[in-house]
């Protein structure tokens, strides 16, 4: 079950979809489910609807809305399209941290004002780009987020980049839980083995896990790289992260 809304931002007003199981009676623990590069689209409305079936009310924001609303890969195009990519890509060099500041403040805000989320603690998941987001969102956060996992995350702690996450996790107060493909480009093992340091200097209780011979996207199921058996497992491992720190919390 899910219904649009808009949440009110700095930058302009987040379209967003909200996520609930089919007999939701009532508020539910919040959820926010970020997509990869490719935006809104079918096989995130199904990941957002599966985690909203064990027990959430999913958020699921549309992170272009500064460029577009809704879906953004026209139907019929995949977004790995070479007429399509460059827009993507355009698009998201406006998501730089200050704006994924701004916005996850609102994605709290709408939260707040939405009668399908319960009150109080916060789990955040990313895909692709949107896996150091989450981690942005847990470490600006942490009186709110207490979980945040990153699926076939890419760009996580570059050696030369003084904005990566990597240099925020301090502050993290959630449980973090990594999907690494053993074989993402985008993520390096020197990049892996670097934020591991760092969550691990900074206290902060998280798992890192190597999916073996899965590829950068393996949980799109638009894309040539999905994997069924690691998506399954990203599936039972970002369930098991949630009930355990937003579900239990609650009983």
């Amino acid at each position: 079950m899910s219904r649009a809304i808009e949440i009110p931002a700095a930058d302009g007003t987040i379209d967003a979809l909200v996520f609930t199981p089919e007999n939701a009676s009532g508020p539910l623990p919040a959820v926010v489910l970020l997509t990869d590069i490719g935006g809104l689209r079918p096989c995130y409305h199904e990941k957002a609807q599966r985690i909203a079936d064990n027990g959430y009310a999913v958020l699921m924001p549309n992170v272009y809305y500064r460029d577009a609303v809704g879906t953004i890969v026209p139907a019929g195009k995949s977004f790995r399209d070479p007429d399509v990519r460059p827009t993507l890509v355009e698009y998201a060099t406006r998501l730089t941290p200050e704006a994924q500041i701004r916005d996850c403040a609102a994605l709290l805000s709408g939260i707040d004002n939405e009668a399908e989320f319960a009150g109080g603690k916060i789990g955040v998941v990313g895909y692709c780009m949107t896996g150091a987001f989450a981690l942005r969102m847990a470490a600006e956060h942490p009186n709110r987020v207490t979980a945040a996992a990153g699926f076939h995350s890419a760009k996580l702690a570059q050696a030369d980049d003084e904005s990566s996450p990597v240099h925020q996790v301090e502050s993290i107060e959630a449980r973090v839980y990594f999907g690494h493909a053993d074989q993402d480009e985008l993520l390096p093992p020197e990049q892996i083995a670097r934020m591991d340091e760092a969550l691990a200097a900074a206290g902060v209780h998280f798992t890192t896990e190597l999916y073996k011979g899965a590829a950068h996207g393996f949980t799109a199921k638009d894309a040539p790289s999905y994997d069924a058996t690691a998506d399954a497992l990203h599936h039972k491992r970002l369930a098991t992260l949630l009930e355990e720190t937003l579900l239990e919390e609650t009983l």
